[in-house]
């Protein structure tokens, strides 16, 4: 699949993948913003093809594991999440990175594709409670670019890195820039 992701995505429709993740790093939460349309996972199955990051796992809405579709996006990697009540995933995901399920897990903060002017932050208490660090990715469209960071410095404080963060994502555009992050 890489051969072909490379020759459509990046030969034919001319995307560039800047990627300066460190060698040698083998457990980590990618942050992904913003996230403005359905699109973006394909970019990002392609990304993740390209970049040799097959065994990045996601999470995604339940609605998507219904039974017609569920195998679909298991075999990707994906792992559901019920969005309508609290059911204690942070220390779920937690547990799969402290048993080894997973290594690298794929989370957008927004929790949805429209503009969210308060991200989650349980991909902070993620990574600080599974002693993993944080790298940032962005599908910017307008410039057919990705960007996969080096780890992202952590405080104690989720507010002030997720601020970091957003002034980070800030200049690159989703698929619908309107609700991209602000």
């Amino acid at each position: 699949m890489r051969f072909l992701y490379k020759l459509v995505f990046q030969s034919l429709l001319g995307w560039r993948i800047q990627d300066d993740r460190p060698a040698g790093l083998d457990r980590y939460i990618i942050v992904v913003a913003p996230h403005t349309s359905n699109w973006d996972f394909v970019v990002g199955l392609a990304v993740r093809s390209i970049a040799r990051l097959r065994d990045v796992k996601f999470l995604a809405k339940d609605a998507l594991f219904k039974p017609l579709t569920g195998w679909f996006f298991r075999m990707l990697g994906g792992y559901p999440v019920n969005r309508s009540k609290h059911n204690n995933m942070v220390d779920a995901v937690v547990s799969l990175f402290n048993r080894g399920e997973i290594k690298k897990i794929a989370i957008t903060p927004e929790g949805t594709r429209r503009y969210q002017p308060h991200w989650k932050t349980g991909f902070h208490r993620i990574a600080t409670g599974a002693g993993v660090p944080i790298i940032l990715a962005t599908f910017d469209y307008p410039n057919k670019l990705c960007i996969i960071t080096a780890p992202f410095p952590l405080t104690s404080d989720p507010e002030v890195d997720i601020a970091r963060m957003k002034d980070w994502f800030r200049p690159h555009k989703g698929k619908n820039p309107m609700d991209g992050v602000r």
